[in-house]
């Protein structure tokens, strides 16, 4: 299993963490150093979003037309791509291409990783590699921070160092993943029968992912405005939280063990808890939930996975696709209702109001004869 599990870990990591998280570390610096506005730096950041998005809608037809081992290879190469192009970027229309290049291989990776998981590991492992593979955003922001903490003023040499890890883990993937014969038809993401009997995991993922964009988005900003943290105190705490993602990887055994349903809600709950205790002034329940808030997304994801993996148990890439694209989508609408909650309001108050939401997706049922 591990022959393809921890290619895999990898290459979620360079896709996702590298390519689409470190942006957001290192935007302070590429902003000052580009001379852009807040405006087009978000522009900038949304381009990723978008690129995930249409790679997700575009990951059926990629799979069956050229193999997911295929996929693999073009999510590693966009990355690749994506973060020589944001290194060599000195003007603004660059790095918006740059950003949307790299976008494009974590929406190409998840899908096809979890194609391989079925292809080529046993249906007792399945599960368990799916949520392994899952886990390597949180080495990605392990190996992230250290990198934005001694080289944040050298943010284009580090993307170069990015894009050179990326290279070697493409090399491993091509090594490691086997080229089986693609059986793999394409599916209409959006066809009737597919978005009905995936309609409980759309509305699960589209509520998880609303409630845990205000932690991605704007935990580090409010520890420095509110309990005036510095910058190395607060990328620690954002490497704290990927460390902690590492444990999300026992989502697959877990299921096994309690069920589906009891480890969807128990760690909804535990994300709900670590956004409340966020707003506490205890330096050791601020660190507490940033370890809470790592264990539980990473393995509210992987329940994701295993959700969508299980109703489309020939066709698994199509549940990941439409998990990941409304957890996506919730992300993207729950960050920008946070932003104008936080200035209507206060960080305080939107952190506990999106805790209290998030017990909203207790009341998804999980039909348990479809999984």
């Amino acid at each position: 299993m591990w022959v393809i599990v921890l290619p895999g870990i990898a290459m979620i990591g360079v896709t996702y963490a590298f390519a689409r998280f470190n942006f957001g570390l290192f935007l302070p610096n590429i902003s000052s150093s580009l001379g852009i506005t807040a405006t087009e730096a978000g522009i900038a950041s949304s381009a990723a979003y978008i690129a995930f998005t249409l790679a997700l809608l575009t990951s059926s037809y990629m799979i069956s037309k050229f193999n997911e081992k295929r996929v693999i290879q073009f999510a590693g190469i966009s990355a690749t791509i994506g973060l020589l192009g944001i290194a060599f970027s000195y003007e603004f229309n660059l790095l918006v291409c740059s950003t949307f290049i790299a976008g494009l291989g974590s929406g190409w990776a998840s899908p096809a990783f979890s194609q391989v998981a079925k292809n080529s590991l046993s249906e007792k492992d399945s599960d368990r590699g799916n949520t392994w593979i899952n886990t390597g955003t949180s080495f990605g922001l392990i190996l992230s921070g250290p990198v934005a903490l001694l080289f944040t003023e050298q943010w284009r040499l580090s993307f170069i160092l990015f894009a050179f890890i990326t290279v070697l883990v493409l090399i491993w993937n091509t090594i490691s993943i086997p080229l089986k014969e693609n059986s793999f038809s394409e599916q209409n993401l959006f066809k009737k029968s597919i978005l009905k009997k995936a309609k409980f995991l759309l509305i699960a993922s589209l509520i998880s992912g609303f409630c845990s964009s205000i932690f991605w988005t704007f935990s580090r900003t409010y520890l420095q405005v509110s309990y005036n943290m510095n910058s190395h105190e607060s990328v620690s705490f954002w490497v704290l939280m990927g460390a902690s993602g590492i444990v999300g990887g026992i989502a697959g055994g877990a299921i096994h063990k309690v069920g589906l349903s009891f480890s969807y809600r128990t760690v909804l709950i535990a994300m709900s808890i670590a956004t409340a205790i966020i707003t506490t002034s205890n330096i050791l329940a601020i660190y507490l939930s940033a370890i809470l808030f790592g264990i539980s997304y990473t393995f509210l994801t992987g329940t994701l996975i295993v959700w969508g993996t299980r109703i489309f148990k020939f066709m698994p890439s199509i549940g990941v696709s439409l998990a990941f694209l409304s957890l996506g989508i919730g992300q993207s609408v729950g960050s920008a209702i946070a932003g104008d909650m936080i200035t209507m309001t206060s960080y305080a108050f939107s952190f506990i109001l999106y805790s209290a939401i998030s017990f909203i997706g207790l009341l998804v049922p999980i039909k348990l004869k479809d999984i």
